[in-house]
C-alpha cells in the first residue's frame, strides 16, 4: 500500500515550485490563484526570494503547502494514495490530497493559522529544542520537572524528540538533557513554541475558521498529529485539527500505525526529504522516494 506523506515548516528554499509553475498549465493555474487569494504574489518570492523572505510566517507556510499540493494535482492520475499524513503543516497539505478540503478553503486555512501562531508568538519570548539521543519517556520526566511551560512537541523518530516552550525553561531543560546523557539538546532557530500550550491564542482562533469551512469525507485515512490513527470521519478530523497546534507532531507513532496497516511505501510529496529520513529510522524495511513530476 501507498503512503503519501507531506512535509511541514523548515522545508522550503529559493526557487521551490518554479518547474512546476513553467511545465504545467494546471500548476500555473493555481499558484495564480494563490496568489489572489492570499493577496500578493507568494510566487514571486518563492521562486525568487531570499531564505529571509522565505522565513516570513505569512510566506513560509503557504509557500510549503502550495508546492506540495500543487505537486499532488498534477501527478493526474498517478497520484492514487492508500492513505496519507501531514506533518504539523503537512496535515492541510494531506486534506486537500484525499478530498477532505478545497484547495482555496486550505489555503486561506493555512495562511490564517500562520498569522494566528506569529501573534502567538509574539506574546511570550518562547522556543524549540531538538534532542538526540534519549529515550522519549526520560525528555518527558525532565520536562515535567522544570519550571515554567516546556513540553514533548514533536515525535520525530526514536532517538530524536523536539520540545517547545517558553526561552527560559527550554534553556534549562537543555542543560539537564544534557546532564542525563542526551548526545544533544539544541535550540532551534524557529519563531516561537509551536505544539504547545503556549500557542492556545492561535488555537482559539483558527479554532473559529475551521468550524465554518466544510470538511468533507476523504477518499482514504489520514493518519492525524493528534491521534496517529486512521481518519475518516469530517467531524473526528476537524476536531483533530484544531487541537494539533497546542498537541504534539506524534509523527513517529502515525508512521508506525500507517505500516502496521499496510503501508509499504511511503512518498514525500513536496519540497526536501527530511521526511523519508524519519521514515527510514523508524523502519528500515519500508520504501520511500520524493514524487516526481
Amino acid at each position: 500500500m501507498k503512503a503519501y506523506i507531506f512535509p511541514g515548516q523548515g522545508a522550503q528554499f529559493t526557487g521551490m515550485g518554479q518547474d512546476l509553475y513553467e511545465k504545467s498549465p494546471l500548476a500555473k493555474e493555481l499558484f495564480e490563484k494563490a496568489n489572489d487569494i492570499l493577496g500578493f504574489s507568494i510566487t514571486n518570492i518563492m521562486f525568487e526570494g531570499t531564505d529571509e523572505d522565505l522565513k516570513q510566517t505569512k510566506v513560509t507556510q503557504p509557500a510549503i503547502f502550495l508546492h506540495s499540493v500543487i505537486l499532488s494535482k498534477v501527478l493526474g492520475d498517478s497520484f492514487k494514495p492508500d492513505m496519507v499524513a501531514g506533518h504539523s503543516l503537512g496535515e492541510f497539505s494531506a486534506l486537500v490530497a484525499n478530498g477532505t478540503l478545497q484547495f482555496e478553503d486550505a489555503l486561506k486555512l493555512v495562511s490564517k493559522r500562520a498569522l494566528a501562531m506569529q501573534k502567538a508568538c509574539e506574546l511570550e519570548e518562547s522556543t524549540m529544542a531538538a534532542v538526540l539521543g534519549l529515550e522519549d519517556h526520560l525528555v518527558e520526566a525532565i520536562c515535567a520537572d522544570i519550571k515554567g511551560t516546556v513540553v514533548a512537541a514533536n515525535y520525530n523518530c526514536p532517538g530524536q524528540l523536539v520540545i517547545s516552550g517558553d526561552l527560559l525553561a527550554v534553556e534549562k531543560a537543555c542543560e539537564e538533557l544534557k546532564e542525563r546523557g542526551a548526545r544533544r539538546a539544541m535550540i532551534l532557530p524557529v519563531g516561537g513554541a509551536f505544539h504547545s500550550p503556549l500557542m492556545e491564542p492561535a488555537r482559539e482562533e483558527l479554532a473559529a475558521a475551521i468550524k465554518e469551512t466544510d470538511f468533507k469525507t476523504p477518499s482514504c485515512p489520514i493518519y492525524q498529529n493528534v491521534s496517529t490513527f486512521a481518519v475518516t470521519d469530517p467531524s473526528e478530523i476537524k476536531k483533530n485539527l484544531i487541537f494539533q497546534l497546542t498537541a504534539p507532531v506524534k509523527w513517529t507513532q502515525s508512521v508506525q500505525n500507517m505500516i502496521k496497516d499496510g503501508a509499504t511505501e511511503f512518498i514525500e510529496v513536496g519540497p526536501g526529504k527530511v521526511l523519508q529520513g524519519l521514515v527510514k529510522k523508524i523502519d528500515r524495511s519500508v520504501q520511500v522516494r520524493s514524487a516526481e513530476f
